[in-house]
């Protein structure tokens, strides 16, 4: 039951009589009294109450004032219909002072209870019998008790009874007499219980009942006849009731009154014309109907909704639907102010499926995805005040619509690809951080002479691939100063490009080959501190194959998803950044496996392979240092690459985890917020490529060496050439070139001699 429209069950105001017999036309009189003429602006722009000032649709009810009045924050909430009128009735009414003396005038009622006047509240007090009391009870709470069972003729006595309370025993049974005398019985609640079954004709003396309970009981299946003398019914709820199907050819024969039907959460597989025929008569102007939401519907025939004229409200949301026939709702036209149909699995919206619905106020489509979407799909409805959408950037086909849903998905606004601020300016300080440390490590690997070549060559492929992140990142911000302000208009078009697609390709490239070379790098260095006195050192060719491979296996996994989009469908453009992270309900299964496969299978491995081979590199460290001390100096060598490689491990930690945490969430259908993704895809994932320079070149101490040498021989030059007219100084230097323009420090001695072993560099 929405929100807005769900009722407390024990309120007792007479406007709901009132609005309950308003007639149809009185109904949407008084909806039109209210509503403000929205003329004057653009499409897409709306006034600004009675301001000449107009606002796009994308500020109307954002949740902050951009009118001077305010007016684009009200009538945001989506009370369409007599709800709507019963809570501007409910805020303009005066309540009116009651003075109820204390004192019970009822003879006889349990001492365990207690008594006001003529109403008896006996709530868990442990009853597991209808008590015994005086005859001119009117209101009688039995919540929360043990009564099990309610015999023939228990009630017959309380002829004057208005409202029974029977929530939350443990009822089994009722027999067909049970309610037999509560001729005046205008409420009464049997939730929370154990009945399976209704007798036929147990309702039959309750003539003037109003308000009939029935939720959450395991009513598997009801009996033609279990509603017969429900004259006056209003109000039936069965929500959460396992009922399986609708009595039926004439479900609403036997309750002519009926204005209100909850079935909510039950596993009703079948809906047809011959089952709600006799419901014609349904008063749902006035009073809500919302009807068999979150079950188990395959199948809806045309004329379903045939003889439902009157029918105000739709809800088929989080059904097994697949398919509507073009005219479901025309006979509905005239009627219909709310429709939601979100979470079913349709394959197909006709672009005329809502042309009927002239008159209709709200239309929730959450959940399904609209490949063929048009503008000329709800043009028609041009009454249209909400509209809810599974994508936000499906609004700018409703331009009309002052209330569209949801504004962002997380990463993405209305007006922007990044719709964060700080995303905006953190995409191109971590592109440029990404792309200026890996260059950089390039060019001095390039100019410094290596100690281990091969091992050089691999770092240097590895900041090309690290690179390319900080490239996707660049990109992704350029789109986004493209899009700035207008991105809605565009954001279809762009995650279907060809350049989203690139860059979503490069950004899975990137990680995938930096994944596998930090395991093949962390493997080589297992190999050399784990097994030192063995012969297993790749040679120049091999090293070579091993990188073309990685490339090429790496290049294979980027481009399959983009091979046949039959299959995998649009597997980089299912958001604004056009990275595969999250998974949801409309994605492909073949998409959702391998991404799957990628995340949580080659990569969750390939970690899993880092921490192991750094685990041994550890203990077999620590073993060498136990039973062999005359190599402490190698010992210290070893220990110094290792605690150096920990926080590789450790930035390898910090990138993954998140993303795996992710992944197994959205398979677990966990709702994840938007805003969490776009966090993963601009900070988590490229913290690799931006820390892989620093801990694999920037902080080794043969490196530190090497750049202490280039900045010594920079001073002798420039020392040099300032003293060149200094016969002196150039002699000494052209006797010795060779002198250093200092003395290098012990400790900088002491790790250049560690750094001799090419192990090492």
């Amino acid at each position: 039951m929405s929100a807005g429209a769900r009722l407390s069950l024990r309120m007792d105001v007479p406007v709901i009589i009132l609005l309950i017999h308003l007639t149809h036309t009185e109904m949407r009189a008084l909806l039109a009294s209210r509503e403000e003429v929205e003329t004057g602006c653009p499409l897409g722009q709306f006034p600004c109450g009675n301001m000449s000032e107009c606002l796009p649709q994308a500020l109307q009810c954002n949740g902050h004032k951009d009118c001077p009045n305010g007016a684009d924050e009200q009538r945001c909430g989506d009370n369409v219909g007599w709800a709507d009128l019963f809570g501007q009735t409910i805020q303009n009414t005066h309540p009116v002072d009651h003075y109820f003396l204390n004192e019970c005038l009822l003879q006889e009622y349990p001492e365990s209870c207690d008594c006001i006047q003529t109403d008896v509240e006996c709530v868990e007090v442990n009853l597991q019998d209808v008590p015994l009391l005086s005859p001119n009870v009117t209101w009688l709470s039995l919540r929360s008790n043990e009564i099990q069972v309610l015999s023939d003729f228990v009630f017959s006595e309380y002829s004057a009874l208005e409202r029974l309370f029977l929530q939350n025993n443990s009822l089994l049974f009722i027999s067909a007499h049970a309610f037999s005398g509560l001729n005046n019985l205008k409420r009464l609640f049997l939730s929370e219980n154990l009945i399976s079954s209704l007798s036929p004709g147990v309702f039959k003396d309750l003539h003037q009942l109003e308000w009939l309970m029935l939720d959450h009981n395991p009513l598997n299946t009801l009996s033609q006849d279990a509603f017969i003398g429900l004259h006056s019914l209003m109000y039936l709820s069965m929500v959460d009731t396992s009922l399986q199907q609708l009595p039926h050819p004439s479900f609403c024969q036997h309750m002519p009154a009926l204005d209100w039907l909850d079935l909510e959460g039950n596993q009703i597989q079948t809906l047809n014309y011959s089952i709600l025929k006799s419901c014609s008569k349904l008063e749902v102007l006035s009073v809500l109907f919302r009807l068999l939401m979150d079950n188990r519907i395959r199948i809806l025939p045309e004329n379903t909704f045939q003889s439902m004229w009157k029918l105000a409200e739709l809800n088929l949301s989080s059904n097994r639907i697949r398919e509507l026939p073009q005219n479901t709702f025309r006979n509905l036209s005239k009627s219909l102010l709310k429709l939601n149909i979100s979470h079913n699995p349709l394959l197909h919206i006709h672009p005329s499926h809502f042309n009927h619905l002239t008159h209709l106020q709200s239309l929730a489509l959450e959940g399904i995805e609209i490949p063929d979407i048009q503008t000329k799909m709800f043009l028609p409805m041009k009454n249209l005040s909400h509209i809810y959408f599974k994508k936000f950037q499906y609004c700018s086909y409703a331009p009309h619509v002052r209330s569209c849903k949801p504004n962002t998905d997380g990463i993405s606004s209305f007006e922007d690809l990044l719709a964060n601020m700080v995303l905006r300016v953190s995409v191109w300080v971590m592109a440029f951080f990404t792309c200026f440390g890996n260059l950089l490590v390039i060019g001095m690997r390039s100019l410094i002479r290596a100690e281990n070549n091969l091992h050089a060559a691999c770092i240097k492929v590895l900041c090309c691939a690290d690179c390319l992140m900080g490239v996707y990142l660049f990109f992704v911000g350029v789109f986004d100063v493209k899009f700035r302000g207008q991105y809605n208009r565009n954001a279809l078009l762009w995650m279907e490009s060809v350049e989203c697609r690139t860059i979503g390709f490069l950004a899975m490239l990137s990680s995938e080959v930096s994944v596998l070379l930090l395991t093949y790098l962390t493997l080589e260095k297992f190999l050399v501190i784990v097994f030192p006195f063995s012969n297993l050192r790749p040679s120049k060719l091999q090293t070579g194959v091993v990188l073309a491979s990685i490339w090429l296996l790496g290049f294979i996994i980027a481009a399959v998803p983009l091979m046949n989009e039959d299959v995998f469908g649009n597997y980089y453009g299912r958001n604004g950044v056009c990275f595969p992270l999250h998974s949801d309900r409309q994605e492909k299964p073949t998409a959702k496996g391998y991404s799957t496969g990628i995340f949580l299978g080659l990569n969750l491995l390939a970690f899993l392979v880092i921490v192991f081979s750094y685990s041994s590199m550890f203990y077999s460290i620590y073993k060498t240092g136990i039973n062999a001390t005359d190599l402490r100096s190698r010992l210290h060598r070893d220990v110094a690459v290792a605690n150096r490689f920990f926080f590789i491990v450790f930035s390898d930690a910090l990138c993954w985890i998140p993303i795996f945490l992710v992944k197994v969430l959205s398979l677990l259908e966990v709702e994840i917020p938007g805003t969490i993704s776009s966090w993963v895809v601009i900070f988590i994932l490229p913290i690799n490529s931006a820390l892989n320079p620093i801990l694999y070149t920037l902080t080794t101490s043969f490196f530190r060496e090497q750049v202490e040498l280039l900045l010594c021989r920079w001073q002798r030059r420039h020392t040099l050439k300032k003293d060149r007219k200094s016969l002196t100084s150039s002699t000494i230097l052209m006797e010795n070139p060779r002198v250093p323009c200092y003395q290098l420090p012990a400790y900088l001695q002491q790790v250049t001699l560690t750094t001799a072993d090419p192990r090492y560099a």
